[in-house]
């Protein structure tokens, strides 16, 4: 998943940018209202986290402008503001969820992962495509009831592929889905793992198809049925 924190405490925001890379997600993070409304704007996010002290432009502002554009995105609110008025504001401007600070890392971990299992499962605990079943917001992954090993990367890859599994992929979308602000994936890393990915997927009854000049597809083979 691809997620936006929106923080200009540095100090708070190192510690979530690591706590979510730390969960195999790609992050990025603003200090402003104002970038915030910028990469909103230019970039497709799973998850908004958004400070309310926000200089610039406050962050109720970013989040009100976000709904009004239509935007569904789930947004956590992370704030040192505690009043009833601030909360209920907030949440009637569209917001999912709200945290007050200073908060334990457990408890936000666990925030995020229940806003991106909305997102990424639509209230299904598990997807399932073939023989393949995923956990998304757990970055678990079992083919039939035995648990596929997969790298960060290689997790990254297979979620952004099965949340576009009726449609091809572009691989300008899988490096976005897989890359922050302050990494980088060459043409040839996104090879590997792709390969790395088909070879590990190779007795689950789905394959990653290649569509020549488009993109990738992720669809099921003729052996999706488990073995009697």
């Amino acid at each position: 998943m691809r997620i936006l924190l929106a923080e200009d405490d540095l100090s708070i925001a190192e510690g979530l940018c690591a706590s979510l890379r730390h969960g195999g997600h790609a992050v990025d993070h603003v200090a402003s209202g104002h970038l915030a409304d910028l990469a909103l704007h230019d970039h497709d996010y799973d998850l908004l986290v958004l400070d309310l002290g926000l200089p610039d432009i406050e962050g109720s502002e970013v989040l009100r402008r976000l709904r009004s554009r239509g935007a569904g995105l789930p947004v956590l609110v992370v704030t040192a503001r505690d009043g009833l008025s601030d909360r209920v504001r907030v949440l009637d401007l569209g917001a999912d969820d709200y945290l007050i600070k200073p908060f334990a890392l457990s408890e936000f971990e666990a925030r995020v992962r229940a806003l991106l299992r909305r997102v990424s499962s639509k209230g299904v605990p598990e997807m399932l495509l073939g023989r393949l079943r995923l956990d998304l917001p757990g970055h678990r992954a079992w083919i039939d009831h035995t648990p596929l090993e997969l790298t960060a990367r290689e997790f990254g890859l297979l979620e952004a592929l099965v949340l576009r599994a009726d449609r091809v992929t572009s691989r300008a979308q899988l490096v976005e889905a897989l890359c922050d602000w302050d990494q980088e994936l060459t043409d040839n890393g996104l090879d590997i793992a792709i390969h790395r990915l088909r070879r590990k997927l190779r007795d689950s009854g789905t394959t990653v198809r290649t569509i020549r000049g488009l993109g990738y597809l992720l669809e099921e083979t003729e052996s999706a049925t488990s073995p009697q």
